[in-house]
């Protein structure tokens, strides 16, 4: 199975973070990912990879502390804002996974609305 080379590389950093936050849980789809990682030049996209595993450790600690809100009795305003500052890493995650895909010379770009001008620059 193939998947772009940037979703190949997102999912890679999600299974990375997810092995460390699960104990190694996910043994299997590590392995699965980090087989297919092999087939990309990892020295010219070694410094977005580090950035994506840190931006998704970041969104699930975000996400980990969003779930608790409810419980916490956290008003409708700070629950917005948690929100708003998940789509903003987000937002980061489309262009460090496009720089990617430039990096890598790979055609396959994430289109988001917010990223439509800086995909033309590229």
């Amino acid at each position: 199975m193939k998947f772009p080379v940037i979703e190949l590389v997102d999912r890679y950093t999600i299974a990375v973070v997810k092995h460390q936050k699960t104990q190694g849980a996910n043994q299997a789809e590590l392995d699965f990912y980090t087989a297919q990682m092999r087939e990309l030049d990892i020295a010219l996209i070694q410094y977005e990879v580090a950035r994506l595993i840190q931006l998704h450790a970041d969104i699930w600690a975000m996400e980990d502390d969003f779930k608790k809100c409810r419980l916490d009795g956290v008003d409708l305003a700070e629950i917005g804002r948690r929100a708003l500052d998940i789509r903003d890493l987000n937002n980061s995650r489309v262009t460090i996974k496009n720089r990617i895909a430039q990096l890598l010379d790979d055609p396959i770009r994430e289109i988001k609305q917010d990223h439509v001008s800086e995909l033309k620059n590229v």
